[in-house]
Parts: C-alpha cells; sequence; structure tokens
C-alpha cells in the first residue's frame, strides 16, 4: 500500500470541514502535515482561517505554509480540530501521543466543537493496544513511582529515550517524560484512561475517548468515512 499516499488523500478530505472564519485545531504528525499544506494553499487564496498548532512541529509548520496563528487564549473558541492518531478502534476510541505531543492534542481536541481525525487504513484496529504503546506523559521526578503503578494496572512501561537525535529521554514540547505502556488489547479503554489519569505524576494519557466525531480512513484509490453513533 501506498502510505504517504493514502495519508494524503484521508488529509484533503477533511478540507470539506473548513469554513471561512474558523478557528482550526492543528493536530501534530505525519498525515497533519499534509493537512496544514493543503489549509495554507487554501488560505492564499482568500479563505480566512486561524490556525491553533498542537506542538512546535506543528507550528513550524504552519509558518513555513503561511498559515495565520492564533492561541486558545486570544480566539476562545476552537470550531474545527483536525489530527491524526495512531490507532482507532470500532467505536473512534483513539491512541495519540508516539509523536509525544498529547497533552496539547487533548486539550485542543476537547475544546473544539468538531474533531475530525485523520489516518491511512492501517491504524485501524479492533481494539486499542493492538499495534502500539499507551503513551503516558508523566513528570520527570515521579516516572519510576508512576511506572510501578501502571505495572500493577497490567501494563509494562518503557521510558521512551530520544535514540539518535540527543542522550537521554525524550522531553515533551511540556518539558515532561514518556511512558510507552505496553497492554494487552484493551476491552475497556474509556476505565483504563480513568485509571492512569488518576496516577499522581500522570499528566495526560495518550487514550483519547469519545472525543472524535468524524474519522477519515485514507487508501491508495480512496477515502472512507466514519461518524461517531
Amino acid at each position: 500500500m501506498n502510505v504517504e499516499e493514502a495519508k494524503r488523500k484521508a488529509a484533503l478530505a477533511a478540507l470539506e470541514l473548513v469554513k471561512d472564519g474558523m478557528v482550526i485545531g492543528l493536530g501534530t504528525g505525519s498525515t497533519v502535515a499534509y493537512f496544514i499544506e493543503a489549509l495554507g494553499e487554501k488560505a492564499k487564496e482568500g479563505l480566512r482561517i486561524k490556525g491553533i498548532p498542537t506542538s512546535y512541529q506543528a507550528y513550524l509548520k504552519a509558518l513555513e505554509k503561511g498559515l495565520p496563528l492564533t492561541t486558545l487564549d486570544e480566539a476562545q473558541r476552537i470550531d474545527l480540530a483536525v489530527d491524526g492518531a495512531d490507532e482507532v478502534d470500532m467505536s473512534l476510541n483513539l491512541v495519540k501521543g508516539m509523536g509525544a505531543a498529547l497533552t496539547r492534542e487533548k486539550v485542543i481536541d476537547s475544546a473544539a466543537k468538531l474533531l475530525a481525525i485523520i489516518v491511512d487504513s492501517s491504524k485501524l484496529v479492533r481494539r486499542l493496544g493492538e499495534t502500539k504503546p499507551i503513551p503516558v506523559e508523566v513528570l520527570p521526578f515521579a516516572y519510576t513511582y508512576v511506572a510501578g503503578k501502571l505495572k500493577e494496572l497490567g501494563g509494562e512501561p518503557k521510558l521512551r529515550m530520544a535514540g539518535e537525535v540527543k542522550d537521554g529521554p525524550v522531553v515533551t514540547d511540556n518539558g515532561n517524560f514518556i511512558l510507552d505502556v505496553e497492554f494487552q488489547p484493551i476491552q475497556y479503554p474509556a476505565k483504563l484512561e480513568e485509571e492512569i489519569k488518576r496516577i499522581p505524576g500522570v499528566v495526560e494519557v495518550g487514550i483519547f475517548t469519545g472525543l472524535a466525531d468524524i474519522v477519515y480512513v485514507g487508501y491508495p484509490d480512496k477515502v472512507e468515512v466514519l461518524r461517531r453513533s
């Protein structure tokens, strides 16, 4: 499968939701990058829109494409958020955070009147946790304590390291660490989301339940649209 073409198709399909005068939350990741690029072209053609980025990656991409930006404080509303996902289950629950922007993404996605998710078809799963670990953003001084509590919930946490980019762990835009937690495929994602969020030291968890309104699933030759029932 041509994954990049599938991503691009999903991103372009989501443009149908964009209306003049909107404030749009800009998610993070390679699929959303296609959306930001297309949105920048629409702005150059005269569409009056403003974006609120969820990460420095999205911020820099929007600047590169000439997209006008604002903040949640200034706009005090988000008409539409367009974001990616690492997994999408049949109830449109999501795993997000492989790009380490899960906390800001959850704020923007929750604040939006409408949340559209754009993915390629490889991100569809029967249950969350089938193909990806669950990212958990944690306060650095508490990560060993949080890791122990996650083990009690049946998870296998691993501190995300920066690899070749830098020595030491990944540090989020908020100055925190990420624990990637392997679980068995998750039967009750909302329950696990709440259990993890109750652990002191957890900033946010990359399970997003009940937020997505519409999902555009890209294939090389088509786009499938899923809506929350």
